[in-house]
């Protein structure tokens, strides 16, 4: 066969080719149908736990590189160092330590206050420690790795935080590490209370890491700027009292006031979470579906939002 010249070549290339049409028209097909199959029915949830099993070393590997990094930097500081910081956590134990001591005093009491009421003393809640193994770069998902899965008892909608408060739940969990979605995903919603004045409403992400936004209050709503909020416990799945977010702007608007208050987690700096194990797997309560909000532009389409 002669060769073809280059003006040829590109003809040839962008020659519609009837078969090629219709074989990429059956295959996007085909591929429409398994995920609105997969999305009702849940069939491939195995194919995806093993896939997250066979990726999982690779993903631990990929980690590696930076805990072997601060593994060294850790145990190559030098002796003064150590020295500093060794007598600095010292007096912030003695510190807590006095606190405790007042706490201790102050939970034996609220026992006898409660036992004398007839009420139930609720029981301490489990956390379990995660590590980091990947963060979604979608700017409108915001999704997180863990390296904690069902073999560690982690189950979806299992509230996870850090040391500052909650930072979101987990929405797929593989038998060795599971994925979590952050409070400011604009498909997360989640149901708190003011806690000066004990407003409830619902708290919607905005796909910005330092922006909450508050839904359906009031104008006339007691709200100022500073306000702490917290988990309101509706809902069953986030523990009551947690802190979330602090209000940062409160405008007037119609027929809802206009409110963002930015979470009081570092969203875009974690790098352990606590997984809160406050209630087991087989007890873990339904998901609630979140109310639809008002429609306001977006980058990307909203399937359902997660509370």
């Amino acid at each position: 066969m002669a060769a073809l010249t280059p003006s040829k070549r590109i003809e040839y290339l962008f020659t519609v080719n009837p078969t090629a049409i219709l074989q990429l028209g059956f295959w996007v097909t085909l591929s429409i149908v398994m995920m609105t199959v997969d999305h009702r029915y849940q069939y491939l949830n195995g194919v995806r736990d093993v896939l997250g099993t066979v990726v999982y070393p690779f993903q631990y590997l990929m980690q590696l590189p930076t805990n072997t990094k601060g593994w060294l930097e850790q145990n190559l500081a030098g002796r003064g160092t150590l020295l500093e910081e060794n007598a600095r956590l010292r007096e912030k134990q003695i510190f807590l330590n006095a606190q405790l001591q007042k706490l201790t005093t102050l939970e034996a009491e609220n026992r006898r206050l409660r036992s004398l009421l007839e009420s139930t003393v609720n029981t301490p809640e489990k956390m379990l420690i995660a590590e980091l193994l990947a963060v979604d770069f979608d700017p409108y998902r915001h999704h997180i790795l863990l390296n904690r899965g069902r073999q560690h008892n982690v189950y979806v909608g299992q509230p996870v935080l850090d040391q500052q408060g909650i930072i979101g739940q987990i929405i797929h969990a593989d038998p060795f590490s599971s994925t979590a979605i952050l409070v400011t995903d604009a498909n997360h919603a989640l149901p708190i209370q003011i806690n000066r004045t004990g407003v409830r409403t619902l708290a919607l992400g905005t796909g910005n890491f330092q922006e909450l936004k508050l839904l359906h209050v009031p104008n006339n709503e007691d709200v100022k700027v500073g306000d702490l909020l917290v988990t309101s416990g509706l809902g069953g799945r986030f523990p009551r009292g947690y802190p979330v977010a602090t209000v940062t702007k409160f405008e007037p608007g119609s027929p809802f006031a206009n409110i963002i208050a930015k979470p009081v987690a570092q969203l875009d700096r974690i790098r352990e979470v606590m997984l809160l194990e406050n209630a087991p797997p087989d007890e873990k309560p339904a998901p609630t579906p979140a109310p639809t909000p008002a429609p306001a532009p977006t980058a990307a389409p909203v399937p359902r939002r997660h509370s």
